[in-house]
């Protein structure tokens, strides 16, 4: 049976770059593999400080609570993330689903 290399070295520098820059920005290395290469990442739940939101939205008339769900929406669940390179050597990101 013949084995495949599916990445070089361009595309595993991308693959590094990529998880490096997604750790920077709060993520943390749960799961990793190098001979597939790729990894699970996750960023935990934020906490939103209502109270201040609350005065916001009051001192602009409901115009800050827009801004006060968006970031409840985004900011108030766990994030996880698949980074790979699949079969033909491209570099790809992905949703997990979180329990």
């Amino acid at each position: 049976m013949e084995t495949y290399q599916f990445t070089n070295d361009k595309t595993l520098d991308q693959f590094y770059k990529m998880i490096s820059a997604k750790t920077r920005n709060g993520f943390v290395i749960v799961e990793h593999n190098e001979k597939l290469p790729y990894v699970v990442l996750c960023r935990e739940k934020k906490v939103i400080k209502h109270f201040l939101h609350l005065f916001l939205t009051c001192l602009t008339f409901g115009l800050w609570s827009i801004v006060w769900i968006y970031l409840i929406v985004t900011l108030s669940r766990k994030q996880n993330i698949l980074v790979a390179v699949d079969e033909d050597g491209n570099l790809f990101e992905d949703k997990c689903l979180s329990a």
